[in-house]
Order: structure tokens, then sequence, then C-alpha cells
């Protein structure tokens, strides 16, 4: 098929910025770089770009709907999760870099034999995926820690670590555009997927969230369930007052990375707090919250549990689940003090 004009001259546009693997090359991460870091990034990157092409063709190839299997957690399977978590599999396995592979898809991790590395990664490498039947942004997040090799196979205890022992971080949305964000703790860059060249180019260099936003993103439907102090905080950031900037606006759209992502580069703050159906919360801790709260800390946001920093709470089982609140730095704080009674 030919290319348009516009498409060329976007293409090249794109083609003047560095491409993933050149920018990763160059340091991208900071300290934390390094070659078997950087290799086991092209390969999520990889992954994530296969994800995106099933998507794409996804209601043209009856990949949509059920597979009438439960995940561990006891939730319905969509095809497209399976399809994707057997493709992070695949790409990780073929790459090398990546001794083992837990996501929550899986009762335990799949260990890589003959790897090259020491390099454990966690995913959920389909969030928000009951909202494919309607084509809304989905996304894949991980998480990357490393373990002492030199005790043997990786097992379930060397993913139990606290995020903050992550020494990589990210996600990629499937949106208008697929855009895979990153961070190695000291920074956060995003590339967007050139469709048309199928490669990554850096577009978001050293991305900060700001101190405060005008939006919160939380599904208020449940908002009977919470207890005290949330309400207290919803109630205040609804409220008028054009002092203080308020009230925001509320902006939710039911996909943790679509939320996430716009809260990272417009600032605000993202909720899923704990309730009286969900008292531990609902998020995974090492597959969504840790990663996510990774790369907020990184773009000098933050990330809670209501309480305690997202980064140092210490897994005690691989599928844990955790309130979450990420977001600018002023606005967590704020929702602390009122989930902490500090403030009412």
């Amino acid at each position: 098929m030919t290319e348009t004009a516009s498409e060329t001259a976007a293409s090249g546009a794109a083609a003047r910025a560095p491409t993933l693997s050149e920018h990763l090359g160059r340091g991208a991460l900071g300290g934390a770089s390094s070659t078997d870091l950087n290799g086991l990034l092209e390969d999520v990157a990889d992954a994530c770009r296969s994800i995106a092409q099933r998507l794409r063709r996804a209601a043209l190839t009856e990949a949509l709907g059920l597979t009438g299997a439960l995940n561990v957690q006891g939730e319905e399977v969509q095809k497209l999760d399976e399809i994707s978590n057997n493709t992070m599999i695949d790409k990780l396995s073929a790459g090398g870099a990546c001794a083992a592979f837990a996501s929550e898809e899986l009762e335990k991790p799949t260990v890589f034999e003959g790897a090259s590395s020491n390099l454990l990664v966690t995913s959920d490498p389909l969030d928000g995926s009951s909202n494919l039947d309607v084509a809304v942004s989905v996304g894949t997040i991980f998480g990357i820690l490393r373990y002492d090799a030199s005790v043997g196979a990786p097992t379930i205890k060397n993913f139990l670590q606290p995020g903050r022992r992550m020494v990589a971080a990210g996600y990629a949305v499937y949106g208008s555009s697929t855009v895979l964000a990153i961070s190695g703790g000291e920074s956060v860059h995003a590339y967007t997927l050139d469709p048309i060249e199928d490669e990554w180019y850096l577009t978001h260099e050293n991305i900060r969230c700001k101190p405060r936003g005008s939006i919160y993103s939380i599904n208020e439907g449940y908002k009977n369930r919470w207890d005290e102090g949330v309400r207290n905080w919803n109630a205040y950031v609804s409220a008028d007052d054009k002092a203080t900037g308020r009230p925001y606006s509320l902006r939710y759209v039911g996909s943790l990375v679509a939320d996430a992502h716009r809260t990272l580069l417009k600032g605000g703050i993202f909720a899923y707090p704990a309730d009286s159906s969900s008292p531990g919360g609902k998020l995974r801790l090492s597959y969504e919250a840790c990663p996510f709260a990774f790369v907020f800390e990184a773009s000098g946001g933050a990330g809670t549990d209501g309480v305690r920093p997202i980064l140092d709470i210490q897994p005690e089982r691989l599928h844990e689940r955790t309130p979450l609140v990420i977001g600018s730095a002023d606005d967590v704080a704020e929702f602390a003090e009122f989930a902490t009674g500090r403030r009412v």
C-alpha cells in the first residue's frame, strides 16, 4: 500500500528522534543502565509491539471475548489476556535476558532455562481487558527485579521483593497511538510506536509529573463502600473553591493504564482505595501498583496505599492485592491526610 504524503512526512519526523534501542544505548536508564537490562527492555518492547498488532486486528480475527476459563484470582479470562500473556512468555524466552516471568495470569512463575542474566519480570500483560469490546485504551504493565542467581533457579520467593528494589519498570498504553513508558528509577521516558516503520521513537523525554494537578480519577460508583476519610476527600476535591483550584475535573476511564498515563502527563491523582467489598484493595501489588509507583516517584510524583509508600511494602504473596493512589506529590499527600484522619 502506497504511503500518503502526510504519512511520509510523519514517518520522516519520527525518524529524526532516537529509537528506543539508540536511546537505551546512550544511557537512558541512568545508573540502572546495563547491557542485560537494556536487552530485556527491548524484549519487553518487542512483546508490546506484537500485542499492539494483535489488538488492532482483534475484532477481525475473532480474538475478542472470553476463553471460558478463570485465572488464579478467579476472574474470567479474555482471549486477549491469554494471547498477551503467551506473547510475553514467547518474547522473553526467545530474548534470553529474563530468568523468570510472573504474571497475574499464572499461578506460579515461568522459569526460562539458560537465561543469560539474573533479571525477573513481573507483569499484567493486558490491563483493562474488560474494556476491549468497546475499543477503550488498554495496556501492559511490567516491573523488573534482580535476584541472587548464585542460590540457583529463581522461585516465587525471589519475586517477593519490595518495589523499591526494582531496577526498572514501565507500561505500554494501546490507544489512539501506542506509547511505551520506561523508567530506571532516575527519570521516565516514553516512546511512540511508528505503525509505518514498526519502530519505537522517543517522543516524551524526562517526563515530570506536576506537583499538583486539577484532575481526579476514581470510580465514584463505589462511594457508598468507602470509609469516611475517602468520602471526605472526594467531597473536598469536588467542592467549589477558586482559591485552591477546586473543583477538580473528574476523569475516569476504568482502565488503570489509561488513567495513570493521563495522570502522569497532565498531573492530578488516580485513586483505587480499599472499600467494604475489597478491604485489602483490588489492584495487584507486584504487577500493577509497584511498577506505577516506581514510575511516578521517578517523575517527581508519588504512590501510596493511603498510608505507606507502595514501594516500601514487603510482598507476602505473589498475587497480593493493595489499595493504590498515584499522581502529583501534593495531591497524593493531601489524599493521605484525609485517609488517615489527619484532615477532615
